[in-house]
């Protein structure tokens, strides 16, 4: 408590006093501080709290804009004279090389290759990796067309992509023989088995990096690479940025 002296003047304050005065007021000074912390940077009451970061998904890998592609004596179906080229790389072991036969060149046969403006090409692009039938399947395509020419080639691919989970040796053979055409030596020799390393070292030489890899050609020779089994609208806009 305080006490007033009346021979001074002056007011005197006990220890007793003092002690929770200074008490008082070092609370409060705790309690003012925390309270502004907690309203500058230790808490958030508007509601502004920080988002935590979200990984973004990796991107594609990007295709090269131009490549170099060479039909060289790679199959061919259509009209030889058209005015735009797509020459695919393919496995035929690999599902989606099998999606985009049934789903995109279906609709490219109806409205490009029969219609005189596209011409179709076929290389082959075997990943042994993760597709073992790849490469013998490739090889037996290729006898069948060194005994029919183009036409056996092109059933024998359509033949091929519609039984897809039945691949062997046996099968390929017999596939064959089923279109008249008898394959068993030249498989089993291997004979066609550079024929097929030459057409997956061009694909990785243009750029390919996965099964289908689709090249649109338009007839000043510039290019238009397309990575998977995309819908046909994608290459439909392809094929008429290339007419």
């Amino acid at each position: 408590m305080s006490e007033e002296n009346p021979n001074s003047g002056t007011i005197t304050i006990r220890k007793d006093s003092l002690w929770k005065y200074f008490t008082f007021l070092l609370l409060a000074i705790v309690i003012i501080g925390g309270f502004v912390a907690f309203r500058g940077g230790g808490g958030s009451p508007t509601g502004n709290v920080i988002a935590p970061t979200v990984p973004t998904q990796p991107t594609a890998p990007t295709q090269p804009s131009q490549v170099r592609v060479s039909i060289g004596d790679a199959p061919v179906l259509g009209n030889p004279d058209a005015p735009v080229t797509i020459v695919e790389f393919s496995d035929f072991q690999c599902p989606f090389c099998g999606r985009f036969y049934s789903d995109a060149l279906a609709s490219i046969k109806t409205q490009y290759i029969e219609t005189g403006k596209v011409k179709f090409v076929y290389k082959d692009f075997p990943l042994v990796s993760i597709h073992p039938m790849a490469q013998p399947t490739a090889e037996a395509a290729r006898c069948a067309r060194a005994q029919g020419g183009d036409d056996a080639f092109w059933k024998y691919h359509d033949k091929i992509f519609e039984n897809q989970a039945a691949l062997s040796t046996t099968t390929l053979k017999q596939w064959a023989k089923d279109l008249g055409y008898n394959i068993d030596s030249c498989l089993d020799s291997g004979e066609m088995r550079s024929v097929v390393q030459q057409d997956l070292a061009e694909a990785t030489a243009a750029g390919g990096q996965g099964t289908p890899y689709i090249v649109v050609i338009s007839g000043d020779g510039s290019t238009i690479p397309i990575s998977g089994a995309q819908p046909f609208s994608v290459f439909q806009q392809a094929i008429e940025a290339s007419l």
